[in-house]
């Protein structure tokens, strides 16, 4: 957890001051001073007597008690200087900007663990090391620039990256976008993007805390805290963005299952954030613009009206909304004929309302007034003015000032001439306010916005499994895939729906299971794991000739053990799969089967444990939904069944960590009943 004397010190020591500002000593203490630290300053530099105007210690050991230290001297020296804190200052609060520890190499990795010893045994908060330090209400102790405005309610900043967040910084400041705290967290030694995403949630206070997160994150260590706080902060009303970094899956491993060729490390990302009600973004633009987003009116509906007098951006605007999900819907009636007779002729109020590039300030309140009053379809506005240049634009943006803080209805302004007409922007930020200088960038974020789920706050229920059955199964079991009875007793204990069958290692026994199934049947090689590739499955099979051949036929191809035999049954083929990301835990897929995972890759994930309401958002978010429901003429599946399998499975994940990839593909499904017709499972204990 975050100290106080991290976050709020009464006295701050700059370990390695400077006069030369541009230094990160330097550049620290000059930021210190001038945003007006109000508590004790104090400075060492063996080589200095005064810095900046402040008294100067030669060594660490001469100066008072002191609550934080900023640490910007040569990594070889840290430990040292660390332990004189500790022991002799009672410091408990650290940041270290100095580099050349665990991100540098084994040596060094030794030295920040022992770092982190002697903090941890105080009770004391390191922020770092290698990083640019923390911004907060009550100092500005980072040595980059430029400082942020400040605002209580602004955004709550954490990054894994110092110069990433100047740059983030440094654009979010030209649209007019503030913050409330910036975390640089470093090499994340003690203190991670996790810990103050939790000190955030911990301390939350609704009246004085800012409602905005943002994150920008390049490794995820700990998934299940970052998932619990994030959650829990959206669920108290904050909003969440991040960008993850390293999303690329060029270095994606082999894998021996569907599932595992389709869920990899950055899917298991999409889930978690899926399952927090983050939004995740892929760029600095895009994370600001969401940001600013967020500071205005929440969208509640898919209706947007765009109000402009360039017609280009509202087409462009128009395409992002609607490829998006959200609606540009057409304005008719009797009211859009008394607006468009108070507009100039060659105006149009069909939506895009376009009052033309010499639309005034007293046109727009009046287009607005409408939106607000006589339009109730529309949920929000979204308002294009910039300018050629030819005149200033100042009461346009008082009016857009004013209208965005008395309607009820959201209002967006996106003013592109950011070079025409700069003042009058600058003006308009002024005022507290934000703006988007690109309309599609904006359209994009503001679907995305709409589109991300808030966390699904119900329970899973009490797993109904034979918790006896699937232990002894699990215990008994060696490293790998299961053989076909073991995963049909597990299944059967999980209460999950199969298909009979038998395995049959002789001719006469297939014979006899054969007559006990009854035909048409079909038969599957036990032995390789990919039974298609080999030539392993023979379907429609109806006479006991036809049975033998097979046989024959099958225990022919190298690895064959034994075969399986089913019923041949008809029904859409469907797929749930299970894999286990490290730390993230288990993810479950789910999606249409056979030749549609393969080819069409249309799936959907989440994170174990999953609910009844996630299942069905699973199944019902997926482009094959249709098909799913039943399409011309062709019978659909009972989804609610497979939404009850899907959450089957993820009890049995919950009850069994032991699974590595689960595979049921295809289930068969119709109207009436779903039944897995085959099924891989691969276990993978850790022995101590």
């Amino acid at each position: 957890m975050l100290n106080k004397e991290l976050l709020n010190p009464k006295s701050i020591v700059v370990i390695g001051a400077s006069n030369n500002i541009h230094t990160p000593g330097g550049s620290v203490l000059k930021n210190l001073i001038a945003h007006k630290f109000k508590g004790e300053l104090y400075a060492v530099n063996p080589k200095e007597t005064e810095v900046q105007g402040l008294k100067c210690y030669q060594n660490v050991v001469e100066i008072p008690q002191v609550d934080l230290a900023i640490i910007a001297i040569a990594a070889k020296f840290t430990l040292e200087t660390v332990q004189i804190l500790t022991q002799q200052k009672n410091t408990k609060g650290f940041i270290i900007f100095s580099a050349g520890f665990g991100e540098k190499n084994a040596a060094g990795k030794k030295l920040e663990e022992q770092l982190v010893k002697e903090i941890k045994a105080v009770g004391g908060t390191l922020l770092g090391p290698n990083n640019i330090g923390l911004i907060n209400q009550h100092y500005a102790g980072v040595f980059t620039s430029p400082i942020p405005k400040l605002n209580p309610k602004g955004v709550d900043f954490i990054s894994g990256s110092g110069a990433t967040a100047v740059f983030i910084m440094e654009a979010a400041i030209a649209t007019g976008l503030t913050f409330s705290s910036v975390y640089s967290v470093g090499n994340s030694a003690q203190i991670g993007v996790e810990e103050v995403l939790e000190h955030l949630d911990k301390t939350f206070k609704k009246s004085k805390s800012s409602a905005v997160k943002l994150l920008y994150i390049e490794s995820i260590e700990n998934p299940q805290k970052l998932l619990k706080h994030a959650a829990s902060l959206i669920s108290k009303g904050c909003k969440i963005a991040a960008i993850k970094a390293g999303s690329s899956s060029a270095g994606s491993r082999a894998a021996s299952s569907h599932t595992g060729a389709l869920a990899n490390s950055d899917v298991a990302v999409d889930a978690l954030f899926k399952k927090a009600g983050i939004v995740r973004c892929y760029g600095r633009n895009e994370l600001i613009t969401v940001a600013g987003i967020f500071m205005h009116q929440e969208l509640k509906g898919k209706n947007i009206v765009i109000i402009t007098h360039a017609g280009g951006p509202a087409v462009m605007l128009t395409d992002a909304l609607s490829k998006n999900g959200l609606n540009v819907p057409k304005i008719t009636g009797q009211e859009s004929e008394a607006l468009l007779n108070k507009l100039f002729l060659g105006s149009s109020v069909s939506n895009p309302i376009d009052f033309l590039a010499t639309g005034n300030a007293e046109q727009l309140e009046t287009i607005i007034d409408y939106c607000e009053h006589k339009f109730p379809e529309i949920d929000a506005m979204v308002v294009i003015f910039g300018s050629p240049g030819l005149f200033e634009v100042y009461d346009v943006y008082d009016v857009l000032d004013k209208k965005m803080h008395t309607c009820k209805k959201p209002i967006f302004p996106v003013l592109p001439s950011v070079v025409n007409v700069e003042k009058e922007i600058d003006y308009f930020i002024s005022k507290g306010n934000i703006n988007f200088s690109d309309e599609v960038l904006f359209g994009n974020a503001l679907a995305k916005i709409y589109n991300t789920t808030k966390p699904i706050s119900e329970k899973t229920t009490n797993p109904d499994l034979d918790l006896t059955a699937i232990r002894t199964i699990i215990d008994t079991a060696k490293n790998g895939y299961l053989a076909p009875q073991q995963v049909k007793e597990l299944l059967l204990a999980a209460r999950i729906p199969l298909v009979n069958e038998a395995v049959c290692s002789t001719k006469r026994t297939c014979l006899a299971e054969a007559l006990k199934l009854g035909f048409p049947v079909v038969m599957k090689i036990v032995g390789p794991i990919h039974k298609s590739d080999v030539g392993g499955i023979i379907l429609n099979i109806n006479s006991t000739e036809k049975l033998a051949d097979s046989y024959d036929e099958i225990m022919k191809i190298a690895g064959a053990k034994a075969v399986l035999i089913q019923p041949m049954k008809k029904g859409m083929e469907l797929f749930i799969g299970a894999k286990k990301e490290g730390d993230f835990g288990h993810m479950i897929l789910c999606g249409l089967g056979g030749i549609y995972i393969e080819v069409l890759k249309d799936i959907n994930v989440s994170l174990a444990p999953v609910s009844k309401v996630e299942a069905t958002e699973m199944i019902q978010n997926l482009k094959s939904y249709k098909i799913i429901q039943g399409n011309r003429n062709q019978e659909g599946v009972n989804e609610n069944l497979f939404a009850e399998i899907v959450v089957k499975i993820s009890d049995l994940l919950m009850a069994v960590p032991e699974i590595a990839e689960l595979d049921l593909n295809p289930l068969f499904g119709n109207s009436k009943e779903i039944f897995a017709v085959d099924a891989r499972i691969r276990v993978e204990k850790e022995y101590t």
